[in-house]
This record gives C-alpha cells, structure tokens and sequence, in this order.
C-alpha cells in the first residue's frame, strides 16, 4: 500500500530542489559562480551544508546501522568525526581560505599544484582528476543505493526506482543551479536531518520501553555487543578505537568539503561556520546511536542493518509521521550528491583542463561532467551491489588518504616539490586501494584507516622545497 504522506512530502520536497536550480540558474553564469557560489557564505549556509554533505546516508543508515550490529562500541567513531570537523575548519581552514582568496583558487587540487612546476602541476592535476573521479563514483553510488533502500522502505518498491528517481531530481537541480542551488538545498537538508535526530530518537526511546527497555534488550545480547570495545582487550581494543576515530580526519582530504571552506565570506563566517558543524555533529551522531540501540530493543537482533532506521521509524512513529520523516530524509540522502557531483564535474573541466579544450566553455564542461559521473555511478550501484557504509567508507578513506597527507603538509609550513606531492598522492591512494580489494578490513581496522595516511606522510618528509623553476 502506498504511504500517501510520505509521497506527498516527497513530492513537494522534488518541487523545491527543482525551483532552487532553477533561481540559482540564473547566477550560475562564471565558472566562479558555478563552483564556488561566488564565495559569499555566510556561517549557517557553509557549517550547515558541510555537515550535511559529509553526513547524510553514511550516517542516517549506515552509522545507524553500525551502531544496531556491533553495539556502543561503534561510538568510537564518532568523537573523531567531529574531530575531523574542526581540523578542517579550524586549523587547515585558515590557510586553505587565505589561499583560496589570494591566489584564485577554485578547487582543492589548485591549492595542491601552487608548488609545482607548470608540468609537474599538469601530472598533479590529471592524476588528482581520475582519483576523484573514481571515488566519486563509489561515494555516489552508495548514496544512490541509500536512496533505493529508502524507497522500498517508505513505499514497498523496487530500489531501482528509487535510484532512478533520486539521480533525475539531483542531476538536475545540480545542473541548473551549481554551487549556489546546492548551497541552498544542502543547507535545508541539514535543518530537515537536526528535525528527524530529534523527533526519532526521542519517540523511539520511549516506544522500546525507556532505560528499562533498552537495558533489558542490551542484557539478553551477547557480551561483546555491550562491552565499550566490543569485546577486544589490551592492543586490539587500542587499535580498535584508533581505527575508529582515525576515520574522521580523512575530511582533511575530501574535496567537495573544502569547498565549503573555501567559499566561506570571511574569517568570521568560517568560525561561526565551523561552530555550526560542529554542534551539528554532536547532535546527528550522539541520535543515530540513540536509534541504533533501540533499534535493538524493538526490531531484535535478526534486521538488515541498513534497514534499522526506516524500520524504527515505521515501528516507533504514527503512519503519517513516519511518512513525512522518512520522505523528508529520502530527499535529504538523495541531496548529499550534490556537492559530489559538482566537484567531480570541477575536477574533469577545471582541473584536467576539459573546459579549455572546449574553448573556455567550463560551466559547460563542468555539467557534461556531471552527467558522465553520475552515469558511472548509477550503472555501479545498479551492476555492483555492495554494503552502502562500506562502500562510502573506502570512497572517503581513500580521498582522504590521497590528499589529506598534503593538506597536513601544507598547513604545517612545508612546501613539497611537484613530484613528491604527486608521489604522496599515489602512495597514499594506491595503499588505500590495497586494504579494499587485496587485504579487506572492517570499520574499526586501524591499519586501514592509518598506514594509507602514514603511507603519504612518509613520502612527503623525503624532500622540501618547491620545483616551481624546474622545466
């Protein structure tokens, strides 16, 4: 049977992303404006839509998900995914602003490339352009999928449709409008996410039957899920928690997060910004812990892990209430692929220098881009199925693993020659790689989480100084 609320808001939900594009569409003529927004964000626009962009689907169901399978253990995240916020805000965030004003910078692989020599700084820019490219599609493709669960958890459908239907909405709104309509839209997305930490939590707590319910729940599961390392003692609980927590500095390399920064009005505007995200972090994760547990109180033990919060939902909430939240956090999780989208279309027309083969014509390139990747992610998601918190874990890790370690080097004061940054690059990517698809590890593996890093970090501290008057 169809949830007729739950249609409706969606429908409604699909109108406004569509109107945003199309208003936005009019200021999205320079490539500056397309990008960037003209960099004019005032705090609650960039924290907002930062948060929101780096926690929507790997949130809402995955890290609801993580929480329900392996118990308070998974908490550990999440104090180094807040972490990851202010490290990118506060203490990379001045330098990648400054240099983002000063010296025209519209992408983080420009801000990369200032210490390379024209020719190196080509290498940088082709190679940084496949990576994103490549883990763009993976991250798409997991919020692709989040949007099909979400479809057949509202209307009992086929997840290709929910698929389908949230790629058409996103593409174009995305296409229209650029930087300043996903601006808009991402910042409603993070006001509906906070709506639905409150509201669902809060109902489910009571519904599972308060402490008292939750406790009796927790006391009947085996020990390892209540125990605050999930069993692990001495070096495997360290590396446990290292693991987990390691994750959230990998925002230290996430392109479509620097954005935010570097689109920030001012100084003021990024701490206020940063504020912002922050606080909005502390409130989705310590919810999204809230739901995963009692998601085990209500639903047992035996429910799809990616399931728990819409099946919570349905289960805790009135039908119409249900409806409206669920649809409202399907349009949220179809929304996060904004940001993504519009970098990777950044990263095949500005940085592979796409645009200026088509004779300047980069908001041009920038969307036949977009359309290309999101093509590749829709036939991933459809052809590839995979756990949709694993997939946008490796997608992060390995963006994070690729760039971070620059960024860190950067804003500690060295200036790395071309080809060691394009090494560290490498390095760090090519090793990320090796832990998905040859050593494969869970979430909480501190190896895979921090070698990649220490990988590139290595290769960084080999040589100072710039190759800039190189041939």
């Amino acid at each position: 049977m169809v949830n007729v609320s739950a249609l409706l808001t969606l429908t409604v939900y699909g109108g406004i992303l569509l109107a945003a594009g199309l208003w936005s569409a009019r200021r999205a003529t320079s490539e500056d404006a397309f990008l960037l927004g003209d960099r004019d964000l005032g705090p609650w626009v960039a924290g907002l839509s930062y948060a929101a962009s780096s926690s929507s689907a790997w949130v809402l169901l995955g890290y609801t998900g993580f929480v329900y399978a392996a118990g308070p253990s998974a908490f550990w995240m999440a104090p180094g995914i807040v972490a990851g916020y202010a490290a990118v805000w506060l203490w990379a965030g001045s330098l990648l602003q400054e240099m983002s004003r000063a010296k025209g910078h519209l992408t983080l692989t420009d801000f990369l490339t200032e210490t390379a020599s024209p020719r190196t700084a080509r290498l940088i820019r082709l190679t940084a352009s496949v990576l994103i490219a490549f883990c763009f599609s993976y991250y798409i493709a997991g919020q692709f999928q989040g949007a099909g669960a979400a479809i057949g958890g509202l209307f009992g459908g086929s997840p290709t449709s929910g698929i389908l239907l949230g790629a058409l909405i996103i593409v174009a709104y995305t296409l229209l409008g650029g930087f300043l309509a996903v601006s808009l839209i991402d910042t409603l997305q993070g006001l509906l996410i906070a709506l639905v930490a409150i509201i669902l939590p809060s109902t489910a707590f009571f519904y599972a039957g308060g402490f008292e319910g939750i406790g009796q729940a927790l006391a009947t599961a085996p020990d390892a899920y209540t125990a605050p390392f999930g069993g692990r003692s001495a070096f495997l609980a360290v590396g446990f928690v290292v693991g987990l927590t390691a994750t959230g500095f990998g925002a230290l390399g996430q392109p479509h997060l620097v954005a935010w920064i570097m689109a920030s009005r001012d100084t003021k505007a990024r701490v206020r910004g940063a504020a912002v995200a922050i606080g909005w972090g502390l409130l989705i994760y310590i919810s999204m812990t809230m739901v995963g547990l009692t998601g085990r109180a209500i639903l047992g033990a035996e429910e799809n892990p990616e399931s728990v919060f819409f099946a919570v939902s349905n289960a805790a909430l009135p039908g119409i209430f249900a409806g409206i939240i669920g649809a409202a956090t399907l349009s949220a999780i179809m929304s996060t692929v904004d940001s993504q989208l519009l970098v990777a279309g950044a990263a095949i027309s500005h940085d592979s220098g796409m645009g200026r083969l088509m004779g300047g014509r980069f908001v041009l390139a920038s969307r036949l881009a977009i359309v290309v990747v999101s093509a590749i992610a829709l036939g991933l998601t459809l052809l590839a199925p995979a756990s949709l918190f694993e997939r946008i874990l490796f997608a992060w890790t390995a963006l994070g693993s690729a760039f971070g370690p620059v960024v860190v080097a950067r804003v500690l004061g060295r200036r790395p020659a071309g080809e060691i940054i394009l090494a560290a690059m490498l390095t760090g990517f090519v090793t990320a790689l090796a832990f998905e698809f040859v050593l494969p590890q869970g979430p909480g593996s501190v190896w895979a989480r921090t070698v990649p890093w220490m990988a590139g970090l290595a290769v960084l501290g080999l040589r100072e100084g710039t190759d800039r008057d190189r041939p």
